[in-house]
């Protein structure tokens, strides 16, 4: 008793939450996070860690998905993984985050879920690659200064500590992935193991699962499988200025400047934290929410200018991420890709500059009144006037990006693309832009 007291005061004092994010949740997340950096309340890797479980996005397909209580098989596997004194809450309203955060911290005091039952199985949901460790932090890492550098190129773990695989059991039998065996690229016999991830990880695309076939270290095959969500009528979030425009409505080019601004500083944020760089992705992130508070070009330009310097000066993000996800225009222009990524005509470093010169660019023109030229229908990631989704290509063009990298690269390669699947549930209305599905 005195053990669970103890556990409950810890809880209270400053929760660990798990975020399960569904897609179409994009402004819902984003509440979430900023009131959570508010209170100092921190986001968890995994079920082991975790005292509040707290999910977003549309409960309309509740009722048909399967699981405990209406929910997917996923969040029902991370709701058992985590271990009593436990609350959970579903956040639909972006308006009502701080309410629904008092809610879920009410709940734990009183031990409202306290005695759901809990699985006996090891957890082992995010821990189960113990072979990438981490490493120690160079001495200028004390500072904020750069990303963590690992002994290897990009070699973070990625299963454990602050990149845990923060699991769903898909794939897993017992909790611990199956191995095969097959010939690797040496021609020599290696077991193959098939490892999940996602879709809940931190610093992830909401709703993405990646299947690896991993031989030692290297990535052999990689397969991308978007959670399934019910189609949604309302724009993408960060597509929603530009679709609006082309529906007829003005929209100012400083409005769509300042969403464009927090889009990449939102994927920014992503890019530095799965780098290691998390004093960098905490600041970029306090900038995003700046922009999208309405913060005044004067003001977000005076923010941006310091974190484009230090990303563009740091030479070990330079060394962490360069060689990685090499994607030329020519086969960008092949797959379909139109955003950024074709802009980049390179790799995950090529791809993080163009981000860092749209942020500028873009944050000095937030207070621009002119109207948004209707035919401008370019995202975030790329032409919103074709019959693919821009993120459709991205997803697209990530299995081969992913093939013979080493695993630990894998995280920094979807990060460099970040796909945002709100575009995968989108449903226009007849005549608008485009009418994919």
């Amino acid at each position: 008793m005195e053990l669970r007291r103890a556990l409950v005061r810890a809880a209270v004092s400053r929760p660990g939450v798990l975020l399960a994010v569904y897609p179409g949740a994009t402004r819902q997340r984003l509440a979430v996070e900023a009131e959570l950096a508010r209170r100092g309340w921190p986001c968890v890797s995994g079920p082991a860690e975790a005292d509040l479980f707290v999910i977003l996005g549309d409960r309309e397909g509740e009722d048909e998905a399967e699981g405990e209580g209406g929910e997917g098989d996923w969040v029902a596997a991370l709701w058992h993984g985590i271990p009593a004194p436990k609350a959970r809450v579903w956040v639909t309203d972006p308006g009502r985050v701080a309410d629904a955060l008092d809610s879920g911290l009410a709940d734990l005091v009183r031990g409202e879920h306290g005695n759901d039952h809990v699985p006996d199985a090891p957890d082992s949901h995010h821990e189960h690659h113990e072979h990438h460790e981490h490493h120690e932090h160079h001495e200028h890492q004390q500072n904020g200064d750069h990303p963590t550098p690992p002994s290897e190129h990009g070699g973070h773990d990625m299963h454990g500590g602050h990149h845990g695989h923060a699991g769903h059991d898909m794939g897993l039998v017992e909790g611990l992935p199956m191995a095969d065996r097959a010939d690797d690229r040496d021609g020599l016999r290696l077991d193959v193991l098939h490892v999940p991830l996602g879709p809940v990880l931190t610093d992830w695309p909401a709703g993405l699962i990646l299947r690896l076939a991993l031989q030692g270290d290297i990535v052999q095959e990689a397969a991308v499988e978007p959670v399934t969500a019910p189609p949604s009528p309302h724009p993408p979030f960060w597509d929603e200025p530009w679709l609006q425009a082309a529906s007829g409505e003005r929209i100012s080019r400083g409005d769509a400047a300042r969403r464009l601004c927090a889009a990449h500083l939102d994927s920014l944020g992503r890019f530095f934290a799965v780098a290691g760089w998390d004093d960098l992705a905490a600041r970029t992130r306090h900038v995003r929410d700046r922009a999208l508070a309405g913060a005044a070009a004067a003001e977000l330009t005076s923010l941006v200018r310091p974190l484009i310097r230090r990303a563009q000066r740091s030479r070990t993000l330079r060394w962490l991420t360069t060689g990685l996800g090499t994607l030329p225009a020519e086969q960008a222009r092949q797959r379909g890709v139109t955003g950024p990524a074709l802009v980049a005509d390179g790799d995950a470093y090529n791809r993080m500059l163009v981000w860092l010169d749209a942020v500028g660019r873009s944050a000095a023109d937030c207070d621009v009144t002119e109207a948004l030229d209707p035919a401008e229908v370019v995202g975030p990631r790329g032409k919103l006037d074709t019959p693919v989704p821009p993120s459709r290509a991205l997803l697209d063009s990530l299995p081969r990006l992913l093939e013979g990298t080493e695993f630990a690269c894998a995280r920094i390669i979807v990060a460099s693309l970040d796909p945002d699947l709100d575009e995968l549930t989108h449903v226009p209305a007849l005549g608008t832009v485009h009418s994919h599905g």
